[in-house]
């Protein structure tokens, strides 16, 4: 009789097995579209017969409850649970296990839709860790992603196999430093955020010290919320604008990409006074923009961030060498890519793209006929088979518009070229490289985006002297007397570098301070809305 009644449960067990993949099967047929990507739903579960991957004989196990924990932990990494069905799953999971504790069976109908919710919800939330929420390419064409690739219903398959659920999740994240640091510096923000944010400090003339008033205590109260001063709440001279404050205030400015001057000045008073709140959504979105990177950023590597107007060398996660740089206008946006730089040219040319010769330089030539002759500049004429350069006087100007302008300018190697002396290039669609400039005095200012697109180097010997430094005759000496004789000439590197254009309003420092800076190409905003799943308006 024992024999018989295990055998006969077993037999109602496997019919019950087979009832809910049957629900799962005819669910997916006749409803996928319901899910978020059903084709790899439902190639997860054809690799399984459609047999349920969350529950077994005595209902839901607890790798549904791992899951569902995991899901309620995808803010730390600024995405929404509410996107991964955490409360149809919280829902479903009390009704089957209601029926459970009263001793009904589980509707193999409920148990399918339990098991489908929490397939899918995996399989989106990875694909999110895994590539971001948000195609950048939706929202800004001239943004390309690099997004990293898994097999996702293999990787559900082996967290169901190793009882891993959340390890399964978490590797999917980016694993760079710059990544769990930012992530950390949103939980921090966030504490901050729930807890009240910081005062706004009123209008008011400029602060700077010496000065004393009440503004002065809650400025005080506003740098202490986030650690830019350490002075005690209990100050006796908390309305004195002092030299902690004045230090405070630098720190802050410095975080925040302006001039450290240790005034409260209109732009500081307004970087003050952005809430808690925003600060947290700026750290969200610059979270997404890691997760559009490639998963190799390379042991050596050139970062440029667009927001901050810096380029930094990265080599074995230590910054080698750092400089100002600058982007481009916001009509004229730095495109954001990853690439390599495979060579550099001394002396160069400058081809003038057509859209600069019409839009920028045939107003100053009409103005001033000379202006070609003056900056060294070439003028092709383009029609016919054979181009040919031409005299600049043999050209009525006055009647020469964007449409009838056939004609191409090269500006010769000297000090008054655009590109400076040395250009690096790393061959893309755009067009676009790194480049010395003869207009230097551009590096100090705060705001550096003058540019067409392409990005001006601070320090481009000392830059091309790094790329050659490891097997090649062009030490920083030879490319110094290369350069001193004034002819084009092309050197190869000898270990190509992966470079990455980045745009980062927000990230956090080894020491993990929180740095951001102004969204110069107003792009936060619409990712905010695509990552909420609005549309633009």
């Amino acid at each position: 009789m024992i024999w018989w009644g295990a055998a006969a449960l077993a037999v109602a067990l496997l019919q019950g097995d087979d009832l809910v993949a049957e629900r799962i099967h005819i669910r997916l047929e006749t409803s996928a579209r319901s899910f978020a990507d059903s084709a790899v739903l439902f190639g997860f579960y054809v690799r399984r017969s459609f047999r349920p991957a969350w529950s077994n004989e005595h209902g839901p196990n607890r790798l549904a409850d791992e899951l569902v924990e995991a899901i309620g932990r995808a803010d730390l990494d600024g995405l929404d649970p509410a996107t991964y069905h955490i409360a149809q799953i919280r829902t479903a999971l009390i009704g089957v296990r209601g029926d459970a504790a009263t001793g009904r069976s589980s509707d193999p109908d409920r148990l399918a839709e339990l098991d489908l919710l929490l397939s899918d919800a995996f399989l989106l939330y990875g694909s999110h860790l895994l590539a971001g929420r948000v195609d950048p390419e939706t929202l800004q064409p001239q943004w390309r992603a690099n997004p990293r690739a898994a097999d996702l219903p293999t990787v559900l398959e082996d967290a169901l196999a190793s009882r891993k659920i959340a390890r399964a999740l978490q590797r999917l994240a980016p694993t760079q430093e710059g990544y769990r640091r930012l992530r950390d510096a949103l939980a921090r923000e966030r504490a901050i955020a729930e807890s009240g944010g910081w005062p706004t400090l009123p209008e008011a003339e400029t602060l700077e010290r010496g000065d004393s008033s009440s503004v002065v205590a809650t400025l005080r109260e506003r740098l202490r919320r986030e650690g830019d001063l350490e002075s005690p709440g209990n100050d006796p001279d908390r309305d004195v604008f002092d030299e902690a404050v004045e230090q405070a205030v630098k720190h802050f400015q410095t975080r925040h990409g302006l001039d450290a001057d240790g005034m409260v000045n209109a732009p500081t008073r307004a970087e003050l006074n952005v809430s808690a709140d925003d600060r947290v959504e700026q750290l969200r979105l610059n979270l997404e923009r890691w997760r559009w990177l490639p998963q190799d950023l390379g042991r050596r590597r050139i970062l440029v961030n667009i927001a901050a107007y810096e380029l930094q060398v990265v080599e074995d996660e230590e910054v080698v060498l750092s400089m100002r740089v600058v982007v481009g206008r916001r009509y004229k946006r730095t495109p954001i890519f990853s690439d390599t730089v495979r060579y550099i040219v001394l002396n160069p040319y400058w081809h003038v793209p057509r859209s600069i010769a019409v839009e920028d330089l045939l107003p100053k030539i009409q103005h001033d006929p000379s202006y070609l002759e003056r900056f060294g500049m070439q003028l092709v004429d383009t029609v016919g088979r054979d181009p040919q350069a031409i005299d600049p006087d043999s050209v009525d100007w006055s009647g020469v518009t964007a449409d009838n302008f056939h004609y191409r300018i090269n500006q010769e190697p000297g000090r008054l070229n655009a590109l400076g002396r040395i250009k690096f290039v790393f061959p893309n669609r755009y067009d676009i490289y790194l480049h010395d400039t003869p207009s230097h005095e551009l590096f100090e200012q705060a705001q550096r985006d003058f540019s067409h697109g392409c990005i001006r180097v601070e320090k481009p010997l000392d830059l091309a002297a790094y790329l050659m430094k490891r097997g090649s005759r062009w030490n920083r000496e030879a490319m110094a007397r290369a350069l001193d004789e004034g002819t084009e000439r092309t050197i190869y590197l000898p270990r190509p570098l992966p470079i990455h254009l980045l745009y980062w309003t927000a990230w956090a420092d080894d020491d993990g301070t929180i740095q951001f800076r102004p969204d110069i190409n107003k792009a936060d905003h619409p990712l905010a809305l695509a990552l909420e799943g609005k549309q633009k308006n």
